[in-house]
């Protein structure tokens, strides 16, 4: 993951939500940040006025936005940035490629309950077609202080195609952030109601054991690793009961029926989205290396 961050910033609270995780993450992992306000390309659309006065106004009145977006984090460091484009993810996945930034980071608040996520068009679009990681911000991300640092970051790992990808970023995030990783389990969850729910338990411990015992072996002795198993009725209901940080950071792979180095945000991600309280970052399934 490449050092630089690209944040999709808009006037509402989704985007300060946004801003907020983008600038703390900035702070944590030392990265470079770059606050981008996307505004509609006016080449071949007809519903924006051919007018250089206007395109000034709409243009003066987004910088606005973001030098007061910029002031209530605490903007010194990180950068502000107009840009047109026929569509705000297609404007932030050239941002990201303009500033060779290695994560997204978009606001998924849009009037969800506190602390929970609810992907509005730009990230639904991101989750599905992004070529870098993307971190979801969910409703309440701005009241974190910038400061706060990353407690702890927790990679939901399996053993599909791209778990591989998915413990190098972790990794990588862990030790650039220097703060504990913890590796989620949640095998046994969702099997049919004819499994035994002792079976289902042991099963899910077996395989968070035999998870950790390959990932320890792979991990740098430095980087401070345990597991956990989530149990529950269903996968919204067994990240519901596991105990989450104030200030931590999720991460998921990219489903197995993404294009290479393309986002594909799948069903079982997509329901760990929805009961988190805590941001997730989605990471394409194949690396720039392979």
């Amino acid at each position: 993951m490449s050092s630089a961050i690209v944040v999709g910033y808009t006037a509402t609270e989704a985007g300060a939500d946004a801003l907020a995780l983008a600038a703390r993450l900035g702070n944590a992992l030392d990265a470079p940040v770059h606050a981008v306000i996307v505004l509609p390309a006016a080449e071949n659309n007809v519903s924006i006025p051919a007018d250089a006065g206007y395109d000034r106004l709409v243009a003066d009145t987004a910088r606005g936005w973001l030098r007061d977006g910029l002031a209530r984090v605490g903007g010194s460091g990180i950068r502000g940035h107009v840009r047109p484009a026929h569509g705000v993810a297609a404007g932030l996945v050239a941002a990201a490629e303009e500033f060779d930034a290695g994560l997204i980071v978009v606001g998924t608040g849009g009037g969800g309950p506190r602390g929970r996520h609810r992907l509005g068009t730009t990230a639904e679009e991101l989750v599905h077609a992004a070529p870098v990681p993307v971190a979801l911000a969910p409703e309440g991300a701005r009241d974190i202080a910038v400061d706060a640092g990353l407690p702890r970051i927790t990679a939901a790992i399996g053993t599909r195609p791209g778990a591989d990808v998915l413990l190098e970023s972790s990794a990588s995030l862990s030790a650039r952030a220097q703060t504990p990783l913890r590796l989620l389990s949640l095998a046994g969850v969702d099997l049919p109601a004819r499994v035994d729910a002792g079976l289902t338990r042991l099963t899910g411990q077996a395989h968070a054991e035999e998870v950790l015992e390959t990932v320890r072996a792979a991990l740098p002795p430095e980087i401070e690793a345990h597991a956990v198993v989530g149990a529950g009725s269903d996968i919204e209901d067994a990240v519901g009961r596991i105990e989450w940080m104030p200030g931590e950071i999720a991460l998921v792979g990219s489903s197995r029926l993404a294009q290479p180095r393309r986002l594909f945000l799948g069903s079982t991600a997509g329901r760990i989205l929805r009961a988190l309280p805590v941001p997730m970052i989605v990471v394409p399934r194949t690396s720039e290396a392979s």
